[in-house]
């Protein structure tokens, strides 16, 4: 799944390395078939990625390198909801009210409680976030019309640079390398889980929907 993004819907190789596999197709074919869900959900997530990015600065308000990272992340991911939010008021799509997915809850749970190993594993989860983000727009792009395919692409580099920039952050703050590396791989075994195994309702993060109508 690795390589170059082409309209054939391939993945940014950095990041089809780090994930530990591969959506499944089930999930595209949903998506791609209740695109008002998808889009959604999707400015929520926008919306939840600049919400996460600021927290971080208010939490982690002493440290100077991560407070200026988070505060251009934040910057473009609501660039990103507004985007979103266009679209969705150009297709006349009615805004309702969706329950969050499991995944990023699911994920944090997985959060160890004292420092620096809270603020380690937050900033995989949101490289992992991002980079799930990155293969969901990569792949689906080719099954859209031509507006949503375009904006997706163009979305491509800003979620692969933000994937990076999660990611260079755990290793910075990890005293061991290998300690990052063992994170990623207990995180990701949860996440293929929710990747995977079929989900109640069909969002950005969620798994194969069992209806792809469930709101």
């Amino acid at each position: 799944m690795s390589g170059a993004v082409t309209r054939s819907g391939r993945v940014p190789a950095a990041v089809s390395d780090f994930l530990p596999c591969a959506s499944p197709d089930a999930w595209f074919a949903a998506a791609a078939g209740d695109l008002p869900t998808l889009l959604l959900d999707h400015a929520n997530c926008e919306k939840k990625a600049a919400s996460t990015a600021l927290g971080m600065m208010f939490r982690y308000e002493l440290e100077t390198a991560l407070a200026a990272r988070m505060s251009r992340l934040a910057r473009e991911e609501l660039r990103h909801f507004e985007q979103v939010e266009k679209i969705i008021d150009r297709r006349s799509i009615a805004r309702r009210r969706l329950a969050p997915s499991r995944y990023a809850s699911a994920l944090h749970r997985l959060v160890r409680a004292d420092e620096p190993g809270r603020l380690i594993d937050r900033l995989i989860i949101g490289a992992f976030i991002e980079a799930r983000s990155c293969e969901r727009f990569a792949r689906i792009a080719p099954m859209l019309d031509a507006e949503l395919a375009g904006f997706y692409q163009g979305l491509l580099n800003s979620e692969s640079r933000h994937f990076t920039v999660y990611l260079e952050l755990a290793r910075a703050y990890a005293s061991d390398p290998g300690e990052v590396d063992s994170r990623v791989a207990a995180i990701g075994e949860a996440e293929t889980e929710l990747i995977t195994e079929p989900d109640t309702e069909l969002r950005f993060h969620s798994g194969p929907p069992i209806a792809s109508n469930n709101a």
